[in-house]
């Protein structure tokens, strides 16, 4: 988040010279706080909602400018809706809706966190303030020159609550989780130039600052452990792949680690089988998935979870240089098992089978989910507002599920079959990369199955929802940071040890 924005917790009072917000129900009805801080000002925004059709539903805002009455120069009365019906992640929801009327304001912006039936607890509070906070963000560091609605909000926000202590306690591990997301978005908005596999790995290796043990594969390491796949793709390339380890013990000593594996593609030409160049620019986010990893374990070690976790990512380059691997190659995998290369745009399952072996192989872990911007087929599918998941485990599919509902970062559930995994048999190798035009999501997630030796597993294509997707109340950025709420929601339900 930009420093420009800063968000604390103040107790309620009605003192505010700058904007504040309130929020009401769809009978436009007001806490008692509000109604306090309204005063007289309480039949000027009856009038206001009748002239403006506002009506109080959720997410719904009415904007009054120099409110008679108030010493407030601005007052932002945001709808809650039918308050019996409000989910909690509603209130993250509102803090991104409200943010998006805020201005850059000298005066300060007070939010009264109260709903007409109740003050707003802390972890609804806490919500909130993340909301505010993901909305605020705003990937501008390479501008020199900026339009008036191009700047970034400058505004000091205090959220006024019943219980500051209790408030702040809730949002401290949350705010992590935005930390981690911001992260994210940060790694995927960066111009290839700027952010290649060897960068990408110092970027990664400041999660030390954390507590996060990293360990980082260079060509000769990984040429020594025979990762033939991955190193294949990045072979092309002027810039020399990388392979990222990165591990927090915060669970009990011995106890088998969940593992989450990320497609690093820095950027993606599409190798000898070049893209067309329409759009190419947008394959600098081909390591949505690497970028997740890393602000998830930025996540998980600065809230102390209470698990063993370990992220591993592979960082490579793919590029139609005379070096680069081409359609008709054989390529030896870290698993021994051979892959005959039919197109060398399917590179990033290439990455993830050699990263998957090795995590399973070293690790051992209880699950492993892998994320990456994997195949165009999946938008086809689910357009952008789902991920595709695939996986070999039930009760795993489950929880994922469930914490994207929670989290609002939604998956949807594919098939996997014997039917589609014969569709990748090569006549002269193991296996080949790709399984033809139909399927082709499924066929490249049967592909990565290869390479997990039976264990817990699943794959999200988030190709759809790492870059480039519809804009929402809680994101304004090109990289949505996709992945590391859905994450660290389902390793704080599931796998964390009891306190």
């Amino acid at each position: 988040m930009p420093d420009a924005v800063k968000v604390g917790f103040v107790l309620f009072s009605t003192a505010s010279r700058g904007t504040l917000v309130v929020f009401c129900d769809d009978a436009l009805k007001f806490g008692q706080a509000a109604s306090k801080a309204l005063g007289s000002s309480a039949g000027l925004v009856k009038r206001a909602a009748a002239a403006n059709q506002f009506k109080g539903k959720s997410a719904t805002t009415l904007d009054i400018l120099a409110p008679e009455g108030l010493k407030a120069n601005r007052l932002i009365v945001v709808g809650a809706g039918k308050t019996s019906a409000l989910k909690s992640s509603d209130f993250l929801k509102f803090g991104g809706v409200l943010t998006g009327k805020i201005r850059s304001d000298n005066g300060g912006v007070t939010i009264i966190a109260e709903l007409p039936s109740a003050t707003m607890t802390p972890d609804q509070s806490a919500s909130l303030a993340s909301g505010i906070r993901l909305r605020a963000y705003k990937f501008d560091r390479y501008k020199t020159r900026k339009k008036d609605d191009e700047a970034a909000l400058h505004a000091d926000i205090s959220i006024a609550v019943a219980d500051v202590a209790a408030a702040k306690k809730a949002f401290a591990p949350v705010n992590h989780v935005v930390e981690g997301v911001i992260i994210a978005r940060d790694l995927v908005n960066e111009p290839p130039n700027i952010l290649y596999p060897e960068e990408f790995a110092r970027r990664a290796s400041r999660l030390r600052a954390v507590g996060v043990s990293i360990g980082v594969l260079d060509v000769k390491a990984m040429t020594k452990l025979g990762m033939g796949a991955l190193l294949g793709v990045g072979q092309g390339s002027a810039r020399p792949s990388r392979t990222v380890v990165m591990r927090w013990n915060g669970g009990k000593k011995g106890e088998p680690p969940v593992a989450f594996v990320g497609k690093g593609v820095c950027f993606d030409t599409g190798g000898i089988s070049i893209k067309s160049a329409g759009g190419m620019e947008d394959m600098k986010g081909d390591m949505g998935g690497a970028a997740c990893v890393v602000g998830l374990m930025h996540a998980l070690a600065a809230r102390k979870a209470k698990v063993n976790a370990v992220g591993v990512i592979g960082l490579v380059e793919n590029m139609p240089d005379g070096k680069a691997q081409r359609p008709g190659d054989i390529v030896r995998s870290m698993s021994g098992q051979t892959i005959e290369i039919i197109n060398t745009d399917a590179e990033g399952r290439l990455v993830l089978a050699d990263v998957l072996w090795y995590v399973v192989r070293k690790f051992k872990p209880k699950v492993m989910v892998d994320l990456a911007t994997l195949t165009g087929a999946i938008m086809v599918a689910l357009g952008t507002q789902h991920a595709g998941l695939f996986s070999n485990n039930d009760e795993l599919s489950e929880r994922l599920t469930k914490a994207g509902l929670e989290t609002g970062e939604r998956v949807w559930r594919m098939p996997l079959a014997p039917e589609y995994d014969k569709l990748i048999d090569s006549q002269f190798a193991d296996m080949k990369n790709t399984g033809g035009r139909y399927g082709g999501s499924i066929t490249a997630a049967q592909f990565l199955q290869r390479f997990i030796d039976g264990t817990p597993w699943a794959h999200l294509d988030i190709a759809g929802t790492a870059m480039g997707a519809p804009k929402s109340d809680i994101n304004q950025s090109w990289g949505s940071g996709f992945g590391v709420r859905l994450l660290d929601r389902l390793v704080a339900e599931h796998y964390e040890t009891q306190r």
